[in-house]
């Protein structure tokens, strides 16, 4: 039986991992986010969503019992002068993601023999998750663009986006380290066209593969 070809984009904070993955999107290749499964596996109900209460207490939740992940990530990425818990919070969602995310791509591959499924995900290497992949894209842009990105995504200033993306970049590994683990990188530094050209020269190469 035909098998997906599994991609993993990664890339770190603000580079413009989901831009690039829309363009993918765009070509056909099947796209999912870790984030959005990681929010799905913390939504009430779900034995994620328990572990995750037990771990970090009531104080980051919603009057409606939903988690508030803005409340969630000042704890784990150590807001306010606080020590970062981002190894623990990880270590109780992320066995869930990994699993979901290869009950995904078998399921591309069953609806769509000889296809692409791609997962973007910021901590692909951080959490071993390398191997389950054929292919890794990894994204890059200038340190000072993830800092305006960042305050443009959360409509703040500089200064605090400066603090906030610093902070989540200890949390990962250096540009130079996902680059160099990669097949492929995506140079995000300059506009969408030329972001857009790369993508379409490694979804020529991929799509190869995948039919081969």
């Amino acid at each position: 039986m035909p098998e997906v070809l599994k991609v993993g984009l990664t890339g770190g904070i603000a580079v413009g991992k989901s831009i690039v993955g829309e363009m993918f999107a765009g070509l056909g290749v099947h796209v999912i986010q870790a984030d959005e499964i990681a929010h799905q596996l913390i939504r009430p109900g779900e034995p994620v969503y328990q572990q995750v209460l037990d771990h970090f207490g009531s104080g980051i939740l919603n009057p409606d019992g939903s988690v508030n992940r803005a409340h969630l990530a000042e704890l784990a990425f150590g807001a306010g002068g606080k020590s970062s818990r981002v190894q623990e919070l990880n270590q109780i969602v992320h066995p869930g993601v990994i699993r979901r995310q290869e009950e995904w791509m078998a399921e591309v591959g069953r609806r769509d023999a000889h296809s692409i499924a791609m997962v973007e995900a910021a901590l692909i290497l951080e959490a071993g998750m390398a191997e389950g992949f054929d292919r890794l894209v990894a994204v890059t842009c200038r340190p000072e663009q993830r800092i305006e990105r960042w305050a443009h995504r959360l409509r703040v200033d500089q200064e605090t986006a400066g603090r906030e993306v610093t902070r989540r970049m200890a949390a990962q590994l250096p540009d130079e380290e996902k680059t160099k683990a990669a097949d492929y990188v995506v140079d995000n530094s300059g506009s969408l066209d030329e972001t857009a050209r790369q993508v379409k020269t490694i979804y020529a190469e991929l799509k190869r593969k995948a039919e081969s």
